[in-house]
């Protein structure tokens, strides 16, 4: 099943990307699906050539590998896009969109569809950012200030959660991990909640997250060779994606409906309005 990578998954990446390509020059750039990238392939590959990468950040879903020459690169890898760090005998037998090389080491993307790789300026990247919710896991987060972001809100725990300009990096696999860790249906409307249950719902936002970052994600395909953390957390997922298993919690069975066209797995025995 295609996945879309969440906050854990980006910040994996990030963490692994980090050790391995800070400071080394791009010394090749293959471009196989133009729409992957927003200027002209030989604009591209012109101002990748002899850069090097200085820093990665994540922001939501996104990485921004920020280059010495100014410029940003912003990936978004949607559903269904992974990233691979290897040689050519190694890396796994898909299609590329593009490929971004340091020396003998190649960065692959792949199965960028619907992602993308953009280049941008700094001041682009601010602007483009402008509209994101703040980060669950960022230290100025705290239970009083994410009781203040739900205040006001209208609609349904799910689409709250995953609303991107309420909160940034979560989406459809956490937000049901997120509600079933409270406790709370997906379906229950955020306008009703008690404090208690607002309290209850932060933990387990903290929790989820920071449990399934450790666990390398719910990506199930290795980015390089020896990697045994990327797609470690998918076996830990407790609903998403286990429709008409047993709850670990009650034993109840999970169910798979909709919610405002988004899927939703959930236990309907012990999760609840409150």
């Amino acid at each position: 099943m295609n996945k879309m990578p969440e906050l854990p998954e980006m910040e994996n990446y990030r963490r692994l990307l980090s050790e391995l390509i800070i400071n080394a020059p791009i010394t090749n750039v293959v471009v196989n699906r133009e729409k992957s990238i927003n200027v002209p392939v030989e604009s591209f590959k012109e101002e990748l050539l002899g850069t090097r990468t200085i820093f990665v950040e994540r922001r939501g879903k996104h990485l921004i590998f920020h280059l010495n020459n100014g410029r940003r690169l912003l990936l978004h890898l949607m559903l269904g896009g992974l990233m691979y760090y290897g040689t050519e005998e190694d890396r796994p037998k898909r299609s590329t969109q593009i490929e971004i090389s340091f020396g003998d080491r190649t960065l692959y993307f792949i199965g960028l569809r619907l992602g993308h790789l953009h280049l941008h300026s700094a001041k682009e990247v601010d602007e483009l950012f402008a509209p994101l919710g703040p980060e669950p896991l960022d230290r100025r987060m705290n239970p009083e200030k994410f009781a203040g972001i739900l205040q006001g809100r209208r609609g349904s725990l799910k689409s709250l959660l995953v609303n991107q300009h309420v909160i940034a990096g979560i989406g459809n696999c956490y937000a049901d991990e997120i509600a079933y860790e409270a406790g709370l249906l997906p379906s229950v409307k955020v306008q009703d909640l008690t404090e208690a249950s607002v309290a209850r719902l932060y933990a387990a936002m903290q929790k989820v997250l920071r449990e399934a970052l450790e666990g390398g994600g719910y990506m199930d395909t290795p980015f390089m060779v020896g990697d045994q953390l990327t797609g470690g957390y998918d076996d830990q997922c407790k609903v998403y994606d286990r429709e008409g298993e047993a709850c670990y919690r009650c034993g109840g069975t999970i169910n798979k409906s909709e919610l405002n066209g988004r899927k939703v797995f959930y236990c309907p025995s012990c999760q609840h309005e409150q």
